[in-house]
């Protein structure tokens, strides 16, 4: 792990090492093998061989080949660990349904992204207070003054994980009152209030400025849609750093259009991509950028840190991190 980051966790439970664990092997790597991951298994004590009847560790590195890991699952039974590669799990949900046994354990990388995440949140919450989309759009001087400073301001994350956490730290420096909305109302550490999701209602109203950084399950689909954001003040600003479908699409289209919220600033949309025409590549109000709150060169040193971490459970030496609860759905 690089000299350029700090180990960041997940705060989910993580698998007691007194229950269950997978037996120790040989690790295969797929869909294609890779120095710098295989190097993190190695680190950790661990020998990456072919996939194999003896394999018992799969390290899957490809989203867009989800699918293909429901045919190596059913043709290996013996595999107890799969490491999956990014923090949300929504394009395996299926896979992992169909193929949930009690002697399969699951990580990703939830929580070990938190910091270039969290830093791209820091700048689209900072350019949307600021109106840098309408800024950027323009083509002549124009001296009518407009933006807001985020000191001081209220806000709304909605989401306890790595992110949520990480962006806590960031912000502050700037004074801000923050409220989490989470599953539970246990306390999140930095937050001046945690409340449970179903107290959205009361919470959107006070917020400045709202982060949604939560899983994306069948529960939180269109968490935010038209009446959640009608319940937003007219003068707040929506940041989407987690999953397009968190928030409804054409609901934020209409809002904005309307100026029921002041501006938008997402990572990621629904669709996604978002396509040539749509009407919030148009918006005045809204800075899009195209799922790049992390980049593979951000992500692998990262990636391979967590591998590292969960090659060394495998062999007995700590907990596993970022395991994913199937049922849950991340």
């Amino acid at each position: 792990m690089t000299g350029q980051h700090r180990a960041v966790l997940s705060d989910e439970p993580e698998r007691d090492p007194g229950l269950w664990r997978p037996t120790a092997g040989p690790i295969a790597i797929l869909p294609e093998d890779n120095a710098l991951f295989a190097g993190a298994v190695a680190s950790a004590g661990g020998v990456v061989a072919p996939l194999s009847p003896d394999t018992r560790g799969l390290i899957w590195l490809s989203y867009a080949r989800a699918a293909e890991l429901g045919e190596v699952l059913a043709d290996n039974p013996q595999i107890g660990w799969v490491q999956l590669p990014w923090a949300g799990v929504d394009a395996f949900a299926d896979i992992l349904s169909r193929h949930q046994r009690h002697d399969l354990l699951v990580t990703s990388a939830k929580g070990a992204y938190a910091q270039p995440v969290a830093e791209h949140a820091l700048a689209l919450i900072l350019a949307s207070l600021r109106v840098l989309p309408v800024r950027a759009r323009a083509r002549s001087w124009n001296s009518v003054p407009a933006g807001a400073s985020l000191y001081g301001r209220s806000v709304l994350i909605i989401g306890a994980g790595g992110i949520a956490r990480e962006l806590i730290r960031l912000l502050e420096p700037f004074g801000t009152r923050i409220v989490v909305a989470r599953r539970s109302s246990e306390p999140v550490p930095g937050a001046a209030r945690t409340v449970p999701v179903g107290q959205l209602d009361t919470e959107l109203p006070l917020a400045d400025i709202v982060v949604v950084a939560a899983a994306l399950t069948g529960d939180t689909r269109h968490l935010l849609g038209e009446a959640e954001l009608a319940l937003m003040a007219s003068t707040a600003h929506l940041v989407n750093i987690a999953r397009g479908p968190l928030v409804d699409t054409d609901a934020l289209v209409a809002a904005l259009a309307a100026g029921a919220i002041a501006g938008a600033a997402i990572d990621v949309t629904d669709p996604e991509p978002l396509p040539d025409g749509h009407p919030l590549w148009s918006e005045p109000r809204c800075l899009i950028t195209p799922h790049m709150a992390d980049t593979p060169e951000m992500t692998a040193p990262l990636l391979a840190e967590r591998i590292r971490l969960n090659v060394a459970a495998l062999l007995g030496n700590g907990p596993f991190v970022g395991v994913v609860d199937p049922a849950e759905g991340y």
